[in-house]
Order: C-alpha cells, then sequence, then structure tokens
C-alpha cells in the first residue's frame, strides 16, 4: 500500500547570499559588550532580588507549593526507609573511609542539614557514596597509615590514630566542600559535561573493582595494610593472597551467607517492585540479625571476629580543619569535589525530569559545597548521593526533600541513644553490605560489547577510564579518562567524515552519493560535505580529502600547466607555428607575455581551452572538473590559521579555472569570512549561497553552454 504524503512547490528565485541580501533586508544585531554584561549584572530590583532568594534557597519555592495531605504521609514512610538503609550505608562506608562506623552516623545525619534549604533536587538522598568514601580513605591511609608512623603534621600531637583519620578526613571533605562552593559561586556548574556518561561509567566501575578489593580483608577477617597509589591494587591482592591460609572461617561464612541473602531479597524487590509498597530493607534485617548473633555467641571471644566496637554516643563538638592536611591532599581533594558533585547532579537530573521540575547545576555545587563544610565542622566525611537510597526514597513515596530530614532524624535517633545496640556487629557484615551493592556497578561491564558494535571511540574512553583508574588510582585514573576523552574528541573533528554529495532525482535533496541505489550527479560537478569546524588542526587533512576527492592536486596542475605555457611561448616564437597556435590556443596577441611563479597562473595575452587536443609535446593532466561546491551546513566554525589554509586552497582551484561555491554558511562564519577580509580579487562574495540546491540550479545554468547534463550513478556500495 503506498501511502499518500503531502507535498509543497516553491517558486522564488534562486539566490546567492549577494542576491537575497538584495532583496531582503538584514538585521545587524549590536552584540553587548563586557560593560553591558557588567551594568545588567550588578542593576538589581525587588523582582531580581526575590527571584535571587528563592535561587539560593530553593527550599522557599517548593514549601510554599507543598500539598500537606498529599505528600506528608508519603515522606513520612519514604524518609522512615531511607533513614534505615542511609545507617546502614553509613556504617559500611565508613570502612572505605579508613574510620569508625559511628562516624558514617555522622556522614547521614550533618549535610542533610543543610542540603534540605539549599538543594535543588527534590528526591536525592544525601549522604555517604562509596566511590567518594574510598577516594577519603585513600588520603587517610597515605597520611596516617595502619602499620609506622603518621605523617609529619602539626596538630596530630596526643591524639591516638583514629582521631587522627577523623581529622584527615573532615580536613580533606572541607577542602573538598570549599571547591564546590567555589565553583558554584563562579558559575562553573557546566564542568560536569565534560564527564560523559561513558566516562562516568568506566570510572565507577573501577572503583568498583578497588571497593571490592579493599573489602575482602574485612570479608575474610585478614589484617592487611591500607595501600594506596599507583597498582595499590594488584599490591593489595598480593597482601591478601599471601595471608589467605589465615582467613576466619566465621567471618567468611557469615559474609557469604549474608551476600546471598542480601543478593535473592534485592532481585525480588527489583522483580515486584510495582508490587511491593516500598522495597523491603533487608540490609537492616540482615544487620538486626548479625547484631543479635554476634551477642548471643559473643564472636569476638569465641571466634576472633573483629567487631564495630565502641560506638561514639552523642555528637562532638566542632573542630578547625588542618592547613597542613589541606596542603597535602588538595590534588585528591579537587577530583572528589567533581566526582561528588558529577554523580549527585546526574542522578538528581533523572529525577527531576522524570517529575517535571527544573535543578540548577550551579546551585547544586553551592549546596554540596556548603554541606561538606558544614558535615566536615561535625567531623562528617564526603557525601553526595547514592543512586540506591535515592531509588528507595523515591519508590516509597518521598516528594521532596522532607523525606530527607526524616532519614537525617534517624541517624541522629541511633547516633543518640541506639548506637551501643549496633557494638557487637562483625565489621565482616558491613563488608558482606559492600561488596553485594557493587552489583550495579559492576554489571557495567556489560557495556563493553555495546559500546564496541556501536562507537569504538566512545568504548575506548570507557575502557581507558576504567583500566586508568583501576591501575593508577581513582584521582590519576579521573585524569587519564579525561584526557582519552578529549582525544577523542579531537580524533573526530580532525578526521571528520567528508563526503561527497549528490541530488535524490526529482527533489531538492542531497545525500551521500555511496547510501543510495538510485541519485543524479552533474558532470563536471563535485559537492564537498564538511561534517565539523574547521580548525588549525584539520585544515590539512580536509585539503588532503578535497584532493582526494576531485582526483587531482590544483597545484601540481597549475605547476604543470605553467611549464607548457612555456613550451606554448616557445612555438608562438616560431613564424611557422603561429597560425596553429591560435587556431589550437586561441591567441589574440604574440606579444608582451610575462611569465609568474609556478604556484600562479601565467599572465599569457590568449587563453588557453586546456580541455582541447594539445600539441604532442605539449602534456598537462586532464581536469574534467568545473565546478566546486563546499557544504558548510555542518561547520559551526572557523578559526584564523583554517580560513587562511581555505584562502589558499579555493585559490588553487580557482587557478586551473574550477569555479568554487560554498553553501549554507552560518551566520557567523558569513560574519567571520567578511570581518577577516576572506575576500579579494579573486574569492569573490558571488560564490556563496544559502543553500545548496541554489548553487546547483546556478551551476546547471551555467553549465548549459558547455553541453553538460545529469547522469545516472549506479550505487558504490
Amino acid at each position: 500500500m503506498v501511502t499518500l504524503r503531502k507535498q509543497y512547490a516553491v517558486v522564488r528565485p534562486v539566490y546567492s547570499e549577494d542576491s537575497l541580501a538584495e532583496d531582503h533586508n538584514k538585521v545587524y544585531r549590536q552584540r553587548k559588550t563586557i560593560v553591558d554584561h557588567m551594568r545588567e549584572y550588578l542593576t538589581w530590583d525587588s523582582k531580581r532580588a526575590k527571584n535571587a532568594a528563592v535561587s539560593l534557597l530553593p527550599v522557599i519555592g517548593w514549601m510554599r507549593t507543598y500539598r500537606v495531605r498529599e505528600w506528608l504521609l508519603g515522606d513520612v514512610v519514604s524518609g522512615i526507609s531511607t533513614g534505615m538503609v542511609a545507617i546502614m550505608q553509613g556504617l559500611a562506608f565508613s570502612l572505605l573511609a579508613s574510620l569508625p562506623p559511628s562516624y558514617g552516623l555522622y556522614t547521614a545525619f550533618f549535610p542533610m542539614l543543610t542540603y534540605f534549604f539549599l538543594g535543588t533536587s527534590r528526591h536525592i538522598s544525601v549522604g555517604s557514596f562509596p566511590v567518594l568514601s574510598l577516594m577519603v580513605g585513600a588520603v587517610v591511609t597515605r597520611l596516617v597509615p595502619e602499620v609506622g608512623p603518621p605523617a609529619n603534621i602539626t596538630g596530630f600531637e596526643d591524639l591516638t590514630q583514629d582521631q587522627q583519620r577523623v581529622l584527615v578526613a573532615s580536613s580533606v571533605t572541607f577542602l573538598m566542600g570549599i571547591f564546590q562552593l567555589a565553583m558554584g559561586i563562579f558559575q562553573v556548574g557546566f564542568i560536569v559535561v565534560y564527564l560523559s556518561d561513558t566516562l562516568v561509567s568506566g570510572f565507577t566501575t573501577a572503583a568498583a573493582i578497588h571497593i571490592l578489593v579493599s573489602q575482602l580483608k574485612f570479608v575474610l577477617g585478614l589484617t592487611v595494610p591500607g595501600i594506596n597509589g599507583p597498582l595499590s591494587v594488584i599490591y593489595t591482592l598480593k597482601e591478601i593472597f599471601d595471608q589467605i591460609t589465615s582467613t576466619n572461617i566465621c567471618d567468611l561464612v557469615m559474609s557469604i551467607v549474608i551476600m546471598m541473602v542480601v543478593f535473592i531479597v534485592k532481585e525480588l524487590n527489583e522483580k515486584y517492585k510495582a508490587k511491593l509498597p516500598v522495597p523491603i530493607p533487608i540490609e537492616v534485617f540482615m544487620t538486626v540479625i548479625a547484631c543479635g548473633v554476634s551477642y548471643g555467641f559473643n564472636f569476638k571471644t569465641r571466634y576472633d571476629v573483629a567487631v564495630v566496637g565502641k560506638m561514639v554516643s552523642g555528637y562532638e563538638s566542632p573542630i578547625a580543619p588542618n592547613m597542613e592536611v589541606f596542603q597535602e591532599s588538595a590534588v585528591e581533594a579537587f577530583p572528589s569535589a567533581i566526582v561528588g558533585f558529577a554523580v549527585a547532579f546526574s542522578v538528581a537530573k533523572v529525577y527531576s525530569i522524570k517529575h517535571d521540575y527544573t535543578i540548577d547545576g550551579n546551585q547544586e555545587l553551592i549546596a554540596f559545597g556548603v554541606s561538606n563544610i558544614f558535615g566536615a565542622s561535625f567531623r562528617s566525611f564526603a557525601a553526595s548521593t547514592s543512586l540506591s537510597r535515592t531509588a528507595v526514597q523515591e519508590s516509597s513515596g518521598g516528594k521532596t526533600q522532607i523525606a530527607g530530614l526524616i532519614s537525617a532524624m534517624m541517624a541522629m535517633i541511633v547516633t543518640l541513644a541506639l548506637g551501643f545496640l549496633l557494638e557487637p556487629l562483625p565489621t565482616s557484615v558491613l563488608g558482606a553490605l559492600v561488596i553485594v551493592n557493587l552489583k550495579g556497578m559492576l554489571m557495567q561491564f556489560r557495556e563493553i560489547p555495546y559500546l564496541w558494535m556501536r562507537d569504538k571511540p566512545e568504548c575506548v574512553v570507557w575502557v581507558g577510564t576504567c583500566l586508568g583508574a583501576t591501575l593508577l588510582g581513582l584521582d590519576l585514573g579521573l585524569a587519564v579518562g579525561l584526557g582519552v576523552e578529549l582525544l577523542t574528541v579531537v580524533y573526530r573533528t580532525q578526521f571528520p567524515r567528508c563526503s561527497v554529495l549528490a541530488n535524490i532525482p526529482g527533489t531538492d535533496l542531497y545525500k551521500d552519493h555511496k547510501d543510495y541505489m538510485h541519485i543524479s550527479e552533474m558532470q563536471g560537478v563535485k559537492i564537498f560535505r564538511i561534517p565539523s569546524p574547521i580548525y588549525f588542526a584539520n585544515i590539512e587533512f580536509l585539503r588532503d580529502k578535497l584532493v582526494e576527492t576531485v582526483g587531482f592536486n590544483p597545484l601540481r596542475v597549475l605547476k604543470k600547466r605553467n611549464k607548457a605555457l612555456r613550451k606554448i611561448n616557445k612555438l608562438l616564437q616560431k613564424k611557422e607555428d603561429v597560425v596553429t597556435a591560435k587556431e589550437l590556443f586561441g591567441a589574440t596577441d604574440e606579444s608582451g607575455m610575462n611569465m609568474e611563479e609556478q604556484d600562479r597562473p601565467s599572465d599569457l595575452p590568449f587563453r588557453v581551452n586546456w580541455r582541447a587536443e594539445l600539441p604532442v609535446d605539449v602534456t598537462v593532466p586532464r581536469v574534467d572538473l568545473h565546478s566546486l561546491i563546499l557544504d558548510f551546513s555542518a561547520v559551526s566554525f572557523l578559526d584564523i590559521s583554517a580560513l587562511k589554509g581555505l584562502k589558499a586552497v579555493l585559490k588553487e582551484f580557482i587557478r586551473v579555472d574550477v569555479e568554487v561555491y560554498i553553501v549554507s554558511c552560518d551566520e557567523s562564519i558569513l560574519e567571520k569570512l567578511h570581518s577577516c577580509r576572506f575576500f579579494d580579487e579573486e574569492i569573490l562574495t558571488s560564490m556563496l549561497f544559502p543553500s545548496l540546491h541554489d548553487a546547483m540550479l546556478h551551476v546547471q545554468d551555467k553549465s548549459k553552454d558547455r553541453g553538460r547534463g545529469w547522469v545516472l550513478g549506479e550505487s558504490r556500495l
């Protein structure tokens, strides 16, 4: 059955850019100066002050529209569910930060208090995140190793090892918050766009490998010192295998049982999530059971099982960050700030789209910066969000950050009144909970074949980031990933996929001549499409591709022609050859010849028809091309260096009698061409056309005198 499609017909003149400007008046916009922008930025009124207040305190915006009867119950249920998960994850992730478990409860409480007022996302659960915890833990174990003396830092005197570690973690978190706050104030939230989904996927997969290896010592009940730096994963595995015969069987069996049960229940949660009002908090149940069993059977003394031990009851007074730790950890704190924000922003963006509200990247930077500074002052470590925890908050009915505030209150209750109940909890249980929650990140390995089949440069980014972060560490690995990502961007623009276009018969559409079975190409015409910006790094590549497309090098042809003209000059000087030369070459005058350089056409008093038969001893490459059309529809910018190279290339073709046209230029490109004096006596503005079809109709009209017509070409598949 043939589908009837709408048709349209447009009758208008064939326009060049010059004729279009004559028939239609163009508006020349006046650009704002820096002074104009500053004046606008510094001008305030009541409306702008109100908008600024709502922007700085987003809680004002959504609290005004809060539907108490519809949302409050859902927020309460969600807050309780999320709070239980946040407490368990805080305890578990504190091991990644090499801190006592009780400080994980601090991270579940303090950052949420400030994010409630400053954050723009209504659904993310602010608290510990395994990747950030591991990055903080790397600094902690480097400055305060488990074996050996700590770093020579003022302020470590008279402190226990745990207190030194807490000071390092809080100082790193404080510096991380300063970085985030500064980026938010200076409006650089756009930096997250440089962390592509592919890069983040590879990076978090590598982080999952680091986390898995770091938790093996707890699951196996071994004493393995923290190792940092390049190849730390390999060295840690070596230490574990050296001690594998000392595995604590009780820890191992308990960990395996917990991982199996938690994994099965999580799969059931996922399968029946549409029927369950809230996901089953299996981590909470297993933690309670493990605490009871450990206490009842006295695992600590009977089986030498390491337990959480003394929990800090209540909250301690604020502490100031250590400046020397700032100096030692700045290199790690900055990538931690970027990663923490990137993960939180990407998760927040998913739920903002789902629930139809907007989030502000710069305000999110400010919110997380203040949250980390505030939390670090009370001994918490780096905060971001967790995808699993956020999913619980949203799926259990959470509508606003009131759910997050309630979850923080639950962490406070445990810290103030119920912490002692967690003291007999084996650390292997926390390690098992961490490992089983890595499933989502480790399953990202499945993306490799998908990326390889569909986008090989993206696959290179994923693999490069993952390998770099796994072998070199998370901080250096992030830098490696960014480097590989930028190289792929350079590769795509430096070596673009140029194509030759041809007309689909009966339409004004032009497509790659290799992609269609029946397509029309005009003899003597080439349409060359450039699908990328033109800049200093790719101008030579584009020139080579253009020469390859047309089948000849115009500069070489020009030199051959100038050499042939010397021979023609000698023939004209012979009296007996004058008539023949006039007939062959259309000579108009035999005197006054002036030979130019070989890369410019010679200034002779006659015009040579290079397509005619030449004397036997005069040979030049034949050029059947008479028109070259450059499609600039995909060219987004053109720099000065490339402009000079483009001008040289066009002149080479013009000097061998090939008419060059540029079509579909963006207005910014046109302005650049005029402002940089691109046009001269050889390159004229008449070569510019607003559309490809306009240029083709113009060429077709000029070609009638040459007797050229359309030919049907077969597919070159």
